[in-house]
């Protein structure tokens, strides 16, 4: 995969989680367009890497993706530059106020749209493919 079809995988990525977040609370934050982006790579690399697991696993994998890039991006973005863009803090499971259950569980659902519309990009759109890690 070339760097610019990298980059228009990102690109979409961060359009459409900042779309979306847009249509759910009204706003969102340009962090968001960077986060969104890295998520739906991840997301393309576990479809591609973890061919042999059902559809199901790949969700919960990239639903704990999006968690991780949702928790190192809230500490960055809401802790340490204290831009408080959200706060879980008054949701269950929550953890710093960063991540919590709730949302993780809506994160898989959002998976299952992101690997799809991750194949048809690439598919579909690109004529091209990720290389699937090692191994």
């Amino acid at each position: 995969m070339k760097p610019r079809e990298r980059l228009f995988l990102f690109c979409c990525g961060g359009f459409l989680y900042y779309l979306i977040e847009t249509m759910w609370k009204g706003s969102s934050h340009w962090s968001m367009f960077l986060a969104g982006g890295c998520c739906f790579r991840l997301i393309g690399i576990i479809r591609t890497s973890f061919e042999r697991l059902g559809t199901a696993a790949k969700c919960a994998l990239g639903s704990c993706a999006i968690t991780g890039v949702e928790f190192i991006s809230g500490v960055i973005v809401n802790k340490l530059m204290g831009l408080n863009v959200w706060d879980y803090s008054s949701l269950p499971f929550n953890i710093l106020g960063q991540i919590c259950l709730p949302f993780s569980v809506l994160w898989y659902f959002i998976s299952y749209a992101a690997l799809y519309t991750d194949r048809f990009l690439c598919t579909e759109i690109l004529d091209t493919e990720y290389e699937p890690l090692a191994a």
